[in-house]
């Protein structure tokens, strides 16, 4: 007489490929959920980037100014304001509102990418084997380029870091070439 139905190997081997299946199904899972933080912090940098370009352009006689701006929000304390915010219509110079600019891109920096570094500065080498670094060359000539990065994470927790244990910047954003 001939046995029906399973036996436990078969079983055995349903319940390991199901097992092997749900824990890729929990890596794709991670996976997305991590490369979703990442487009949401390269949202977050390009509109820190454009937003300082645009408050450039409105105040071009404060540039010098706006190419004081070195800040990182990890290694740096959270930014004191300004005398003058300049907020509703209040009437301030172009320094003020320049000061007030810088302090709300620290502001952004601190809030929104919290290991993050925004640079603005004279470059006319951004990139460095094929990655954007944050040296600048300087110079009169060369363009000014609004630099936003953060320390971004590997999947095990520890931070990436280029070889001198330095991070690098993830969006350029050359506002000009200097008048």
């Amino acid at each position: 007489m001939r046995a029906r139905g399973f036996t436990l190997l078969e079983v055995l081997i349903a319940v390991v490929v199901l097992a092997l299946g749900i824990i890729g199904g929990v890596a794709l899972q991670l996976a997305s959920l991590r490369a979703r933080h990442q487009a949401v912090l390269l949202s977050q940098a390009t509109q820190l980037a454009t937003g300082l370009a645009e408050r450039m352009r409105a105040n071009p006689s404060q540039t010098d100014t706006y190419l004081t701006l070195d800040y990182d929000a990890a290694a740096s304390p959270p930014p004191s304001a300004p005398a003058a915010l300049c907020y509703a219509g209040a009437a301030c110079a172009a320094n003020q509102l320049a000061q007030a600019d810088l302090y709300d891109a620290k502001s952004q920096v601190q809030s929104h990418l919290p290991t993050g570094r925004v640079v603005i500065c004279r470059d006319a080498g951004l990139w460095s084997g094929g990655k954007l670094r944050w040296a600048c060359a300087g110079g009169a000539a060369a363009p000014t380029v609004i630099k936003v990065g953060w320390r971004g994470k590997r999947p095990d927790g520890a931070y990436d870091k280029t070889d001198d244990g330095a991070y690098l910047p993830s969006v350029a954003l050359v506002v000009g070439a200097s008048p």
